[in-house]
């Protein structure tokens, strides 16, 4: 049966992988072309929801989002470069006990920032979703600390991005619609008060999950209920003009976009790849044949269930699409 043979081709390639040894800083994957495939499916992209990536600067580690049922479980998932090869994905150092998603390094890798409903001590109860950071010691990651004020506030915030100048951008719940993208500016050592983007960004939609080009000339992120919105939420471009303004977004084409929810964008410290998370799969009801046990457990079981997967594809023609 189809299903069965193509989870067998998935299961086949992920132990093939597994034998391999992993020397290049993307789990010595295949280099993708202009077409969007599943990034190390079986070792990163499994039959749980897998979302979110962060590679850092120098190329040795990477951090992202194992989240199962919608967040009922969240975590951020670590693997590192020892020797020139990547250990097994682990539980990261920080996390473990509450809902963690969502890292991005700041862009010289001092800081890796993450979003998580952790208590602000110890003793404490979970809150709303607030953007942390942990710092470097001993070679390992470790003294998560709130990022304050006025970048949390009561509120949600989510899917931080650092720019060299300092300033973070993420996401917050707005009057009237679920989120918007925001900025707070580093000035004077220290925060201002977050603003939102221009609504070359911004509109009457949702916007949410930004990635900011670290010098500030574009900006990735995902929209829900735009006019030309392919699905459950699509990735949009913007790029700054001659006088440093967003110019109006644009909608990357169906060969990234799809019918399910696409967000989560990242673009690697080279800026060689593009990376993304789709809940996209092939599922097809009615089936085409019918299906026994063993089949409908493979086929839950596989990358293309229905749950998120994280995509990777060649950066260097997407800034034209």
């Amino acid at each position: 049966m189809r299903y069965i043979l193509f989870v067998f081709f998935i299961t086949s390639a992920a132990k093939a992988q597994q034998k391999k040894t992993f020397t290049n800083n993307y789990f010595d994957q295949p280099i993708p072309a202009d077409t969007p495939v599943i990034f190390a499916p079986g070792l990163v992209s499994d039959q749980f929801g897998n979302r979110d990536m962060a590679i850092s600067p120098n190329g040795d580690e990477m951090f992202y989002t194992l989240q199962f049922r919608g967040g009922l479980i969240s975590t951020i998932l670590h693997s590192k470069k020892i020797n020139d090869k990547w250990a097994k994905p682990e539980i990261a150092s920080f996390c473990g006990l509450y809902g963690d998603l969502e890292p991005a390094f700041s862009p010289d890798g001092s800081k890796l920032y993450f979003v998580s409903n952790r208590p602000m001590s110890d003793a404490g109860k979970t809150k709303d979703y607030d953007i942390w950071y942990v710092t470097k010691e001993n070679g390992k990651w470790t003294n998560p600390q709130n990022a304050g004020a006025p970048i949390n506030t009561e509120k949600d915030e989510f899917y931080p991005s650092i720019a060299k100048s300092g300033n973070i951008y993420f996401t917050r719940a707005v009057e009237g619609r679920e989120e918007d993208i925001m900025v707070c500016r580093y000035e004077n050592d220290k925060y201002e008060p977050a603003e939102g983007l221009s609504d070359s960004v911004n509109s009457v939609a949702d916007e949410f999950n930004a990635f900011v080009d670290p010098d500030e000339q574009y900006i990735f992120f995902s929209s829900y209920g735009r006019k030309d919105d392919l699905g459950n939420g699509d990735l949009y471009l913007s790029k700054k003009n001659e006088k440093g303004e967003w110019m109006q977004a644009m909608h990357l084409d169906k060969n990234i976009n799809s019918r399910g929810i696409d967000y989560c964008p990242y673009i690697t410290p080279d800026k060689k790849y593009f990376f993304f998370t789709s809940n996209r799969h092939n599922i097809k009801i009615p089936f085409a044949e019918k299906q026994d046990i063993q089949s409908l457990h493979a086929l839950l079981q596989s990358p293309l269930n229905g749950y998120d997967n994280i995509y990777w594809m060649k950066a260097d023609d997407i800034f034209g699409r």
